[in-house]
This record gives C-alpha cells, structure tokens and sequence, in this order.
C-alpha cells in the first residue's frame, strides 16, 4: 500500500485538498478530524487531558479554545499534549489502516497539518504539500470567524515556513488557481505515485 503525506500550513487549502483524493476515491485519514473525535464528550482525551490540565474540559467534552490558551506558545505544555494525543491518534490510524487493506486500497493518504514538524514524513512514501502565495494565504485566513493578525502569527509561528515544505515536498499542489486546476494536480499526482509504485522508483532514500 502506498502512503501519501499530505501537509500544508494554514489557509493553502489542504482540507479542499484531500477532498478532491476522497473523490478520486482514495481513502483519506484527517488527522484533525480525528482530534475533534477525540476531544468530543465520551472521546477518549477528555479525561486525561483534564487530569493533564485541570479546567479545559466543559460538559464532559474538551474546550478546544481553554486548551489553546494553556498550550499555545509553551513547549513543555505542547509536550504534556502531544504525550497524550499521540498514542490515541496511533490506535485510530492503524484502524485506518486496517479498512484500508481489508478494502484492497492500493494508495492511501494521510492528511497532518504538521508532517513536517514531528517528524512524520519520514514514514511516508510520498509527501504531497499544498501551498499557496502569502498574501492569498492570509487574506483566506483572516475572512475566518474569530481569526485575528495575533492568531494567524501565533499559529504560523508553529508550523515550517511554506517554502520550506515546498523544497522538501515530492510534489507541491498550488491552489491559487481555483478549483478546476487543483484537481488535475491531484489527479496527475495519483497517476504518478501508481506508475513510480510499480517501477519501483517511489521512496526517496534520504526518507528510508
């Protein structure tokens, strides 16, 4: 089965993105959506993040804006979330994983907002990152509700810089071109990866 990383910081349209391989019929794992899972009543972090800090939790769910405030900007309290987030993100991945081979997927993809930063691509057979220019990324972002200039640059102050993840990215799908032109960079990026796979040209050594 192939792997694909998918990645892109903020406002470059990652989330479009992996939509357009789900309807290309890939299956997608969103690692952001299987936070909020997590994070809903019953999820299995509500408990030990309240225990990991006392007074995020409302009505038996986390607060994911009291949560922001007491990690945001503090390694070791990022640390503290990360050691409890992990290991159930990586039950719910291999689970994943587990439909994924029992359907007879050939190619899959892995959306994580932060690949990059933890790591992540050196598991990947592919990273694919979407990117967009600056100025299009910001005036995206801001048009968000309760999004602030304070925001953004606290949440870009965590995540690599995009021309970064362009330089290190086995293909870069630039969404500034609307919908239409995307797609076929995500089409031309499947037929690719499927004709690298069986020449067996796929897997960068330096990621090995």
């Amino acid at each position: 089965m192939i792997i694909v990383g998918l990645t892109g910081s903020i406002g470059m349209g990652k989330s479009t993105t992996a939509a357009m391989f789900r309807q290309a019929g890939i299956p997608v794992y969103d690692a952001d959506a299987a936070v909020a899972e997590l994070y809903l009543k019953g999820g299995a972090a509500v408990a030990p993040l309240e225990a990991a800090f006392p007074g995020v939790t409302r009505d038996g769910a986390v607060d994911r804006e009291a949560l922001r405030q007491r990690v945001l900007g503090q390694d070791e309290a990022m640390a503290r979330l990360n050691a409890v987030v992990h290991p159930l993100l990586g039950k719910d991945r291999a689970a994943f994983f587990a439909k994924a081979e029992a359907d007879k997927a050939d190619l899959v993809v892995l959306d994580i907002p932060l690949l990059f930063e933890t790591g992540g691509e050196r598991a990947m057979d592919v990273v694919v990152v979407v990117s967009a220019p600056a100025d299009l990324q910001r005036q995206r972002v801001l048009a968000r509700d309760g999004m602030t200039p304070e925001r953004l640059e606290a949440v870009l102050s965590r995540q690599m810089p995009d021309p970064e993840k362009r330089a290190r990215a086995d293909y870069v799908i630039d969404t500034s071109r609307g919908l239409d032109p995307a797609r076929d960079q995500v089409n031309a990026v499947i037929t690719e990866v499927r004709v690298r796979a069986a020449a067996g040209t796929l897997r960068p050594e330096s990621r090995s």
